[in-house]
């Protein structure tokens, strides 16, 4: 069956777009939720259990607590106060952990590690996932059953002070309430001083039942400096003396004969090394968790503290406030808080921890009956309801309360299985649905890449043999075969599998459909070879054929893509990168020392240079055709090492200095920022310039770095651009002189760090003067006779708008990184690319391989902690959503960003505009190969990373590399099919 190009490519779009679809309903499990009532009520609990037919007690133990002030400190990590630094960071805390009235734990936050998801966790006892990082940008209101709408509908009084996310998320909760914003983490003070200012007023007064604060600035500090600044002791002792004023106040509010008060330190998430969060590393992942009540016994010394799962706060909250569970909970309580309560009510809050888990877990598991915990609850059930018979009869000897101990270590341990086993639920993936998506995927990148060439020849349609397929043998038995596995998966599946539910009408269309599809890429496979193999000489043109690099480009762009389906490999994917970079060097440096060394050995031979007669549509590697000097000089995009007048030995001897040059950047970049996961952890270059003792050395290698910048950059711009540039790049500096990071030689390292928000606008007032400079010429090309010269220009302008841009955003010690960067494009433009005549798919995949490293070379990794959120208020006074999330996508994408537009300005140099048309003939089927590490990418990056290459758009972390396959494979498809020029030769 034949039909047109857009036609195909089309239907292809379509099927990708589904195969997306279908990967992304596996990926992302079913949440943990119960299908009783929306909300928990009173009434709904079950009686105590009791052997026999006697009447037994529906009631609910009596609340613990009065009154209950939860202290939220962000980002406050388990070792700032159990640490060795705890005693000078918190010590009054850390004497109430040692001597005081108090429990002490490590709570373990599940990733990912960001506010929002674990304000849920807290409130709800659930634990969030992935898509809540998402969500955390603008959290909507929280419907799910929680413990702050039990205690409303309790009536209990509740008052809020700190991060405005939780008064988005309970909207309608709160007795009173100030929130501040969380995302302007340039300030520390004035978040924390909005909490503090409430508290002597809020303490006196009676007409409050739960006061929870909120404290920002620590978080920010993190983000700012990181853990190790001089500005964490100052905020934790800042914190510490809240927190002793709290105490103070509760303490003097008791009186005799009325139930205790409690007050709850704890932390939302940790703070990794480098100052972030949201990834699973020990020091994100661990809070500290202090319960302080006269109910307590007074502790003698200080005691390793436990461990206990974050969720475990809101059904331990729940029932000591006398308010039932809430449904979603996985959390089980925390025994310490009850050990003061009767045996009889301890084994009650047991019993209705039990009972919530158990009726979660028949929800949630289809067989739940053989889970562990389900069957040790119910015998812990049974043996506690013997125990009550035994005690109603008043029975008071010694082997009634050995029974009673018995069944209460039953219950622990059956809570602890159950919300293992409801845990779990959320690492189980619907691998049905996955799968299928993933085939559907592949099956459509090799359908487009074997049509490719059919689609760009004259007729530009391409002939798909389904009609053949559909009566072929091998359509018939395929069918059998998957109709068969579908009834093996679905019968032997534990848990629920999308397709599994489908009706049987449906699965038999799309068991024929995809038979269907394989018989014919099989087909059109075979017909491609057979193809080659009669005439190879006809069936390919010299643009089709692969050189050595074409090989190595390919395979690499294959290797990496497959290296992505194992966790390892993409926690640790910057060594793939590398790896990449380095061996493309190796191989570009045996193309210089071919063409140079055979060249010379040919002219001695009398053999002379190649042939310039006859000039190929898409020039190739073996194309080596020399670049005049004067070609060179007209050249708009050509380096600033151009007009040097070198001689032909000084210009080979560059060449070839060339690929070791870049070696050698590469290799110092490596050492300037540690990333990836498992030694991200190992001190680097950075971290040593940023010592304070280091101040100096990193002020004049920034020096260095921003005047290597200007001499790489201005060459290609404007007068008016040039001195724009200057005095941006200046400003960069006048900027982190302003914020503490380098040093004026007039300036004293002593002197108080701004937050330089007046340089920061000057530098944007030059990056906006020069985007308009670029986009005027740009636009005067295109109503002024076309020029190609103020095209190139406008387009180089605008990329040195983008530069100065990034410049400003980048930390200090990363502009060695944006200088490298520039000096590598410069040298490959002029010697490597320009002088060996690659074409437009080999240029286009090297810039791909450096835009990657590049990404890394910053210190990105896959981890969500590693983005720097600080960089996006830089010149900001307040939070403005648009503006912050813009640049800090822009700093964290900045490499892949600029050698894609790299990429634009280098092709719209080309004299020759077919050879720029031919961007399509070649780079798009390697580019294509992009669609399959969308797949494993959603599959396995945790931190759900977005970037940009040269066709890609800004997208929500969470579907870019879904959106990267469609937007790739529109531009792909569409525009090589559209192109149906016939290829012609050179007249």
């Amino acid at each position: 069956m034949r039909v047109s190009s857009s036609v195909f490519a089309s239907f292809c779009l379509i099927l990708e777009l589904f195969g997306l679809a279908l990967f992304l309903r596996g990926f992302f499990p079913v949440p943990v939720k119960s299908s009783f009532s929306s909300k928990s009520k009173l009434s709904d609990l079950p009686a105590e259990p009791l052997a026999g037919s006697g009447p037994n007690s529906s009631k609910v133990p009596p609340p613990l607590f009065k009154r209950v002030v939860i202290v939220l400190i962000d980002a406050l990590r388990e070792d700032f106060i159990f640490g060795p630094s705890g005693k000078n960071y918190m010590p009054y805390t850390r004497h109430l952990v040692e001597r005081g009235s108090t429990h002490s734990f490590v709570a373990k936050a599940r990733p990912p590690t960001v506010t929002m998801p674990r304000i849920k966790a807290l409130t709800t006892g659930s634990i969030p996932g992935f898509i809540d990082v998402v969500m955390n940008l603008n959290s909507p209101m929280l419907h799910e059953d929680n413990l702050l709408w039990q205690a409303k509908t309790a009536g209990k009084r509740i008052i809020f002070y700190g991060d405005d996310t939780w008064v988005r998320l309970f909207p309608k909760i709160f007795m009173e309430y100030d929130g501040t914003t969380s995302f302007f983490v340039s300030d520390y003070t004035e978040v924390d001083n909005n909490v503090t200012r409430h508290l002597d007023s809020t303490l006196k007064r009676d007409d409050w039942d739960v006061l929870i604060l909120h404290y920002l600035g620590l978080d920010h500090i993190g983000h700012i400096s990181g853990p190790h600044s001089s500005l964490i002791g100052p905020k934790l002792l800042e914190m510490d003396d809240v927190l002793k004023k709290i105490h103070a106040a509760l303490i003097s509010k008791e009186s005799e004969g009325t139930l205790p008060n409690l007050l709850v330190l704890c932390g939302d998430h940790g703070m990794s090394e480098t100052g972030s969060h949201g990834g699973s590393s020990e020091p994100e992942i661990n809070t500290p968790l202090v319960l302080i009540s006269p109910a307590f016994k007074r502790k003698v010394g200080m005691e390793k503290p436990g461990v206990v799962e974050q969720v475990d706060l809101a059904p331990t909250l729940s029932l000591s406030l006398g308010l039932p569970i809430s449904q979603n909970s996985v959390g089980r309580l925390i025994p310490g808080v009850f050990e003061e309560s009767s045996l009889r009510d301890q084994l009650r809050f047991l019993h209705l921890n039990g009972y919530q888990l158990s009726c979660l877990l028949k929800d949630s598991t289809l067989t739940y009956q053989q889970e562990e915990g389900y069957e040790l609850f119910r015998v812990a059930e049974k043996a506690h309801g013997n125990w009550m018979k035994l005690y109603l009869e008043g029975n008071t000897s010694e082997v009634l309360t050995n029974m009673g101990r018995k069944v209460l270590r039953q219950y622990m341990e059956a809570l602890r299985a159950m919300s293992s086993a409801l845990s779990k639920q959320l690492g189980k993936y619907d691998m049905y649905s996955m799968v299928v998506g993933t085939i559907l995927l592949v099956e459509m990148l090799l359908l487009l890449l074997l049509a490719m060439p059919e689609a760009l020849s004259r007729a530009a349609e391409v002939d798909v043999p389904v009609g053949s397929a559909l009566v072929s043998l091998p359509f018939y038995l395929l069918c059998l075969l998957f109709a068969a596995l579908h009834v093996v998966v679905c019968t032997s599946a534990g848990g629920s599998c999308y397709f599994c539910a489908l009706p049987w009408a449906l699965v038999f269309v799309a068991v024929a459909c995809s038979s269907a599809l394989l018989c014919a890429l099989v087909a059109m496979a075979a017909r491609r070879l057979a193809q080659g193999t009669r005439s190879p000489s006809k069936s390919s043109s010299p643009g089709w054929e692969l050189s050595e690099l074409d090989v190595l480009l390919l395979m690499g762009t294959v290797g990496h893509t497959l290296s992505l389906g194992a966790s390892s490999f993409v926690e640790e994917e910057h060594q793939s990168w590398y790896f990449l970079l380095n061996t493309l060097c190796l191989a570009v440096f045996q193309d210089v020392c071919r063409k140079y060394f055979r060249e010379r050995r040919r002219a001695s031979q009398g053999g002379g240079s190649d042939s310039e007669g006859d000039e190929p549509l898409l020039p190739s590697g073996k194309d080596h055709r020399p670049l005049t000097s004067a070609a060179a000089a007209d050249d708009p995009d050509s380096s600033p090492l151009a007009n040097l007048g070198m001689s032909k030995g000084s210009e080979k001897w560059l060449a070839l200095a060339t690929p070791p040059l870049t070696l050698a950047c590469c290799r110092m970049l490596r050492s300037l920022n540690q990333t990836g996961i498992q030694w991200a952890h190992l001190p680097d270059l950075s971290h040593w310039l940023n010592n304070g003792e280091h101040k100096l050395i990193l002020s004049v290698l920034s020096a260095v770095s921003l005047m290597l910048i200007f001499a790489l950059v201005q060459r290609r711009c404007s007068a008016v651009s040039k001195i724009a540039l200057a005095l941006g790049l200046l400003g960069v500096y006048s900027y982190r002189a302003a914020a503490g990071s380098v040093l004026f030689p007039w300036q004293h390292s002593s002197r108080a760090a701004s937050k330089g928000t007046m340089e920061a606008r000057f530098v944007y007032v030059f990056v906006l003067g020069i985007l308009f400079t670029g986009a005027k010429d740009l636009l005067r090309s295109q109503l002024v006779s076309a020029e190609a010269r103020l095209r190139s220009r406008g387009l180089w302008e605008v990329y040195s708008g983008m530069v100065l841009l990034v410049a400003l955003l980048l930390r200090a010690h990363n502009l060695p990184t944006l200088a490298c960067c520039l000096l590598v494009q410069s040298l490959m433009a002029q010697f490597i690319w320009k002088r060996l005549h690659y074409d437009a798919a080999q240029t286009t995949i090297m810039h791909y391989w450096f835009g990657q490293a590049f990404f890394y070379f910053q210190g990105n990794s896959n981890n969500i902690a590693t983005v720097d959120i600080s960089v996006g208020f830089v010149g900001l006074e307040s939070y403005v959503e648009a503006p912050a999330i813009f640049l800090t996508a822009l700093s964290t994408y900045a490499g892949p960003l600029l050698w894609a537009c790299h990429l634009v300005c280098y092709l719209s140099s080309e004299r020759d505009s077919r050879s720029s048309a031919a961007l399509g003939h070649g780079c798009y089927c390697f580019a294509l190969l992009r669609s399959v590490p969308a797949v494993f990418y959603v599959l396995l990056v945790t931190a759900l990373r977005y970037h940009l290459f040269i066709w890609s758009v800004f997208s929500p972390k969470l579907l870019y590399e879904a959106m990267h396959t469609l937007v790739t494979a529109v531009i792909c498809v569409f525009f090589t099919f559209m192109d149906q020029s016939p290829p012609s030769s050179r007249p």
